[in-house]
């Protein structure tokens, strides 16, 4: 099937779905969009990605819908919802063809087990970790800061020889590279999902608590001692359960994290806007699969019980 053929959705239509919805059209292809609260504004204005690195991208009109049992049935779904989203199974079951090709771009571990019972047996499910600084500045309205990398790695389904799932893996980059987005395959999502929460783990939560910005963190001695001492409790964890997390993997982080425009991170605007946190994804799978192995993550335990106050505190005056 042609790249003109292909139907792509995007399954929640937030700051991850508007980003790489709107490259994948301004890339020619076929894109529809899935919208809860921000559905009449962005079919009155469509959606405006507004990047310091690349021009200004605005698409108008957009194919979108509220309801996936009104969309057509899509070969390729980008699943930007996150974590904490109800009923996810079903909507991506009314929204992909029965052999479709679920791209899972969620923070956390595990993600895509517990959400492989969820699905059709005949769908594919990939894990996409997503490298990108954004937010949401308003109803279909993007800040793209830095970055847009995006992960590939077969999961599970129907494709079972490692020739199958790297050809399906080679379809995926080809498509996200037809919007510009740079793509790498890799062997599987665990190692990969694991590196990345050394990072997400300390900056998500640590933003909220100390509400501050990337650049004000890794500036002041005492919240670069508590964020790398959280590092270091995830990569425990991690090499106790058999991951490999390379040496000096913290400083490169560190690193790359101070050259980054000033960041708020995913968690930080869900607390803002008093939605939700995904405290689960990021912090109770990870105290979970820590247990197992017997390590103990005191930091990360205590983040999590912080979280937990703020979030039942906001949530209860709803």
């Amino acid at each position: 099937m042609s790249q003109s053929d292909l139907k792509i959705g995007i399954i929640g239509t937030g700051a991850i779905g508007g980003f790489y919805g709107a490259m994948l059209v301004n890339g020619g292809n076929d894109v529809h969009f899935l919208l809860r609260s921000e559905y009449q504004a962005v079919k009155e204005k469509g959606i405006t990605i507004n990047s310091l690195v690349n021009p200004e991208l605005h698409i108008h009109p957009v194919q979108a819908y509220q309801d996936a049992a009104d969309m057509p049935k899509c070969d390729w779904l980008l699943v930007g919802a996150k974590s904490t989203a109800d009923n996810l199974g079903d909507i991506i079951a009314a929204a992909g063809k029965p052999d479709a090709k679920v791209v899972l771009l969620q923070n956390g571990l595990n993600n895509e087990d517990h959400l492989r019972p969820l699905l059709p047996d005949s769908m594919h499910l990939i894990g996409g970790l997503c490298y990108v600084c954004l937010f949401r500045e308003g109803p279909g309205l993007v800040k793209h800061q830095s970055n847009g990398m995006i992960d590939l790695g077969y999961h599970s389904g129907p494709a079972v020889s490692k020739e199958e799932q790297q050809a399906l893996l080679k379809e995926g980059a080809a498509l996200l590279e037809s919007g510009n987005i740079p793509t790498r395959l890799l062997p599987g999502v665990d190692e990969a999902r694991w590196q990345k929460l050394v990072w997400n783990a300390p900056f998500n939560g640590i933003s909220v608590v100390l509400n501050a910005g990337t650049q004000e963190l890794v500036g002041n001695p005492a919240s670069r001692k508590l964020i790398t001492e959280m590092m270091e409790e995830v990569i425990a964890a991690a090499r106790a359960r058999g991951i490999d997390i390379p040496d000096g993997v913290i400083g490169y982080m560190f690193k790359g994290t101070e050259i980054m425009p000033d960041y708020y991170p995913s968690m930080y605007h869900d607390w803002l806007h008093k939605r939700p946190m995904e405290l689960d994804a990021l912090y109770g799978e990870l105290l979970r699969l820590g247990r197992e192995v017997g390590c103990s993550l005191p930091k990360i335990e205590a983040m999590l019980d912080q979280l937990k106050f703020l979030q039942a505190r906001y949530l209860s005056n709803q």
